[in-house]
Order: structure tokens, then C-alpha cells, then sequence
């Protein structure tokens, strides 16, 4: 609704124009739009400036070869005893033990001084 009381709209100034409402949504709602398709497609062009700076993924004569002996060391873990079948069965769970829920073997405390 336009409440301008007979004032002819050409002798309005523009900034009553803008303060009307619409004419202020209507111009700042594209330039916002813009603003963010500005954004948008200058975080492109630096992503791909970025990208291209990367050195490329290494050939495959470029690969680390597999050592000829083996270096995993195996480790025991002191706080389970039990070991995977030797036959190589699978276990049934009542062959199972009860896990996490037995005591761990005291550790040797040093007295503090």
C-alpha cells in the first residue's frame, strides 16, 4: 500500500524510494545475490589455483618398494592369555572367556622414597 498523501512519486528523492520497502528489498535482495555468487566462484578459482600448486601424485616407479625380510616384531599382550586355536577352528561363543572382566596380575610397586 502506497501512503504518499498526493506527493507525486517523481518529486520523492531516491532515498524515499529506497526507504519505501519494496524498492529497498528489491535492490539489495540481487546485490546480495550476486555478492554470494562472487564468493562462490572466487572460493573455486582459489581452490583450483591451490590444487594446481600440488606437486602430482608420485609414478609407480616413484613407489617404495617391499622390504625383502620381514620387519613386524610381534608382541605378547600381558593382560590376555588367551590365544587363537592352533588348529585354526573358530571359536563358539561358550568356548569364549569371559573378556575384560578378569583381574589383571598385580604390577611390582615400587616403594616411594
Amino acid at each position: 500500500m502506497d501512503v504518499l498523501n498526493g506527493v507525486n512519486a517523481a518529486e520523492l528523492p531516491v532515498a524515499a524510494t529506497l526507504a519505501d520497502g519494496t524498492g529497498a528489498l528489491g535492490l539489495a535482495l540481487p546485490l546480495v545475490g550476486l555478492a554470494v555468487v562472487a564468493l562462490l566462484i572466487g572460493g573455486f578459482i582459489l581452490t583450483k589455483r591451490k590444487h594446481d600448486a600440488e606437486p602430482p601424485p608420485p609414478q609407480p616407479h616413484e613407489q617404495p618398494e617391499k622390504p625383502e625380510q620381514r620387519t613386524h616384531i610381534e608382541q605378547r599382550d600381558p593382560h590376555s592369555s588367551d590365544q587363537f586355536p592352533a588348529d585354526g577352528h573358530a571359536l563358539s561363543p561358550y568356548e569364549l572367556k569371559d573378556h575384560g572382566n578378569g583381574p589383571l596380575p598385580p604390577d611390582e610397586e615400587q616403594p616411594r622414597g
